[in-house]
């Protein structure tokens, strides 16, 4: 296996997960600027570099017939798209593009989409570390995207919101019509919190990871079952029985 973006906050912990698990080889660690060239003769490549670069180390796993597990953000559906002609182009290779790898997430964003149904109203706020160069977080837009994808099958309206002065951006993105607000505050690692609003209730769904090992029994995942899924899968929840 080799990890691009080797020397970031979650590719060293990869490689760490990699490195203790008995039933995998790390072969490559692979940092900015390094050439990928065969990827040292990886089978299955680990993508934790970028956005912007994100694309291109995707597409070069690809045409080297290398299955790739995809941790970065910022994969627009025009991205996904394009990846999908690719490798329509070279059958048999696997691509995973995960917006988060820790279960509890996952199961955050299922039971969220299993909600969006019943309520009238609902918002994600989703916190991280000051570091983190994009905004709203992959986790977020998934989240709000699966839940507008629900209420538009439950023939639901719009969030109500009689907002109509806000200059400042205050109330926050419209992700799918869903109201998406960012924090960044030292501090945090990845948390995300899923609001649900009905006349007399209001239902929560949160989850918290504390450190970037909670991320990581969902990359080994992705990196053994990757193979058997050939074509662009988009969310670990897929390979997990849970889409």
């Amino acid at each position: 296996m080799a990890v691009i973006g080797a020397s970031g906050r979650m590719g060293s912990q990869a490689c760490q997960a990699v490195d203790t698990d008995p039933g995998m080889a790390l072969v490559a660690r692979l940092g900015r600027g390094d050439e990928l060239g065969d990827l040292g003769g990886a089978d299955v490549a680990v993508e934790l570099s970028v956005p912007d670069a994100s694309p291109a180390n995707v597409a070069h796993c690809v045409d080297h017939g290398v299955h790739v597990v995809v941790g970065t953000t910022g994969w627009s559906d025009d991205r996904v798209r394009a990846l999908e002609e690719q490798v329509a182009a070279h059958p048999g290779v696997g691509v995973l593009i995960a917006p988060n790898f820790a279960i509890g997430a996952i199961l955050m964003m299922s039971f969220a989409q299993q909600a969006a149904r019943f309520y009238e109203s609902v918002e994600v706020v989703e916190l991280h570390h000051p570091d983190k160069v994009d905004a709203p977080s992959g986790t977020a837009a998934r989240t709000a995207s699966l839940i507008g994808r629900a209420r538009r099958e439950a023939a639901l309206g719009d969030v109500p919101d009689a907002t109509t002065s806000d200059p400042d951006g205050a109330r926050g993105a419209r992700v799918d019509g869903v109201p998406v607000h960012a924090l960044r505050l030292r501090g945090l690692v990845a948390h995300q919190e899923v609001l649900f609003g009905a006349t007399g209730e209001l239902l929560t769904i949160r989850h918290d990871s504390f450190d970037r090992e909670s991320f990581m029994p969902g990359v080994l995942e992705g990196v053994r079952q990757v193979s058997e899924h050939p074509g662009v899968t988009v969310g670990l929840e897929h390979y997990l029985g849970l889409a």
